[in-house]
């Protein structure tokens, strides 16, 4: 017998626009939605369950008597619109599940006396961002020019990942929500966001990125950290938000990967984005950013630059393909001192497997895969 239920008109146009369709376009792949919206059917609980996966909303939610009021629960900047609160579902989704994250291992570690780290917050109420700098160096054990003894981009990146878990903060590489490829997260919207806490800060990085962005990103989210303030943005061109905060990290980020007295010997012995870039191994994006900064490019000739750089990464993408080993992967979209710390609960009794499965989106035999290749 089939069991028709009654639900709000309003919660299916609402769950639809939430997940980013258009209504037409939804209703060519979805067509009883038309029906049910005219009211001249009613959807069973089978295919309300079809309804809320296609849309990705909790089945619950289509029995609520109106849609509820969802908020972004942290700033998310836009290069060009300053701080905004809407981002598409996918972004939402992500940020969710790392407070989630987030959230378990701060009860986690404070029941096992955890102290709270003192760097979070320690430049709240400065504005010199060399000090913040330094003490960004110092905390995590580099010198000025710590990526020039790596042979690879990629190389650096690994190692100033390694540096930032091994203080504490915990940092998430992934370009999908969860382990779903079929839900991108577009860089042109989300290049990464942060979640400050004094116990357990949460870094979010955007793996489709660029390697050069990717650093760029990173330091600008341990600028977030040191000042205490969560954030998430789009740094279209590189650039950040018309926002004091972000104005101040973008500071920190752009010394802390290329110090302006460096910088200035190497650029005045030979003015070349490709030669500065060789000598402080980092990307030509960066070098180009910086040289902005100087005052040794205009906006016109950095735009240029970018644009052509950014082809240029584009079709290097292209010409890559997928590959990757899921396991490899999987470490970097859970961070691999989060899973030291699921891993550890689970065997100590003080976490059940299936809130282990949920916190690192791995079930079953592949979960425990993963745990046996890398504990």
């Amino acid at each position: 017998m089939r069991t028709e239920v009654n639900i709000n008109s309003n919660m299916f146009t609402w769950a639809i626009a939430r997940a980013g369709y258009d209504l037409s376009d939804f209703a060519i792949k979805f067509p009883k939605i038309q029906d049910w919206l005219d009211q001249k059917k009613k959807p069973t609980v089978k295919q309300l369950e079809a309804f809320s996966k296609k849309v990705h909303l909790p089945f619950g939610y289509l029995f609520l008597p109106e849609p509820p009021k969802e908020s972004l629960p942290i700033p998310f900047f836009r290069t060009n619109n300053g701080g905004q609160h809407h981002v598409s579902i996918n972004v939402y989704d992500t940020i969710l599940l790392m407070q989630q994250r987030q959230d378990w291992l701060r009860e986690y570690l404070i029941e096992n006396d955890v102290q709270p780290l003192p760097f979070v917050g320690k430049f709240q109420h400065s504005e010199n961002y060399n000090e913040i700098v330094a003490d960004i160096r110092n905390t995590l054990g580099l010198n000025n020019e710590w990526a020039s003894s790596f042979k690879t981009w990629q190389e650096a990146l690994d190692h100033l990942a390694q540096k930032i878990e091994d203080i504490g903060i915990t940092i998430i590489f992934n370009g999908v929500v969860e382990n779903n490829t079929s839900r991108p997260i577009s860089v042109d919207e989300c290049r990464g966001f942060v979640l400050v806490d004094p116990i357990a800060p949460f870094m979010f990085i955007n793996n489709s990125d660029g390697k050069a962005a990717q650093l760029f990103t990173i330091v600008h989210e341990l600028a977030h950290i040191w000042t205490g303030y969560s954030a998430g943005f789009d740094f279209r061109q590189l650039l950040p938000a018309n926002d004091p905060i972000e104005l101040l990290c973008d500071k920190v980020s752009a010394e802390f990967l290329v110090p302006a007295e460096s910088f200035v010997k190497v650029w005045k012995a030979k003015p070349s984005i490709a030669n500065a870039a060789r000598y402080f191994k980092v990307s030509e994006i960066v070098i180009a950013r910086r040289a902005l900064d100087l005052g040794y490019l205009t906006k016109a000739e950095f735009f240029a630059f970018y644009n052509e750089y950014s082809n240029r990464e584009f079709l290097k993408k292209e010409n890559q393909g997928d590959g990757g080993n899921f396991y490899a992967t999987a470490k970097k979209r859970i961070g691999l001192s989060f899973a030291a710390h699921v891993n550890q609960a689970v065997k100590s009794g003080k976490l059940l497997y299936r809130d282990a499965y949920k916190l690192t989106s791995l079930k079953g035999d592949t979960y425990q895969t993963f745990f046996t290749k890398h504990f």
